[in-house]
């Protein structure tokens, strides 16, 4: 993993605890594993991020710092890999969940019309084909990445130690 790079980039711990409007979360925020880039904190963080993703609901980031506190993932990597659904990705991963949705419950699907007053409307027949399509889509991903980046993670660890290995024995020759 990037761990230079990432560690460059996130908030430092000190700041996270003393920010006025955090002070509230006390004990929670002394987690190491908040903060740590290791790699259970990584796994949990895309476990807890990209499930949070696929959550049709507005607030994700705050159910992600949430969940991170409530497991001890790597909190900024959590909040961080919610943004996979934004703006640009939502309506496409979203009409995909609801269409597994809506196979999984046996409904066919609706066609929406593209306007506001038609989705509030139709809000009520879409809502449930998309949120089992999007539960079973997290849960699915972010198991998938949950154990992807800890295969990738020992992967990597293996590789640098023999890299160690063969340095150290071309020395010695």
């Amino acid at each position: 993993m990037p761990r230079k790079l990432l560690k460059r980039y996130m908030p430092k711990q000190n700041a996270l605890k003393s920010h006025k409007h955090l002070k509230w979360f006390g004990e929670h925020l002394h987690n190491p594993d908040l903060f740590h880039l290791t790699r259970k904190s990584a796994a949990k963080a895309f476990l807890v991020g990209i499930f949070c993703a696929f959550l049709p609901l507005p607030g994700q980031m705050i159910v992600a710092a949430f969940l991170a506190l409530w497991i001890g993932s790597n909190l900024p990597i959590s909040i961080g890999l919610v943004w996979l659904t934004n703006p640009i990705t939502m309506p496409p991963i979203f009409y995909t969940t609801y269409k597994i949705g809506a196979w999984i419950l046996g409904t066919p699907p609706v066609n929406i019309r593209w306007e506001l007053h038609s989705i509030q409307t139709e809000l009520a027949t879409i809502w449930w084909p998309l949120l089992i399509g999007s539960l079973l889509c997290g849960v699915f991903f972010s198991g998938v990445s949950y154990l992807a980046i800890n295969r990738l993670w020992i992967w990597q660890v293996k590789r640098r130690w023999q890299k160690r290995l063969l340095k150290a024995r071309a020395s010695k020759h």
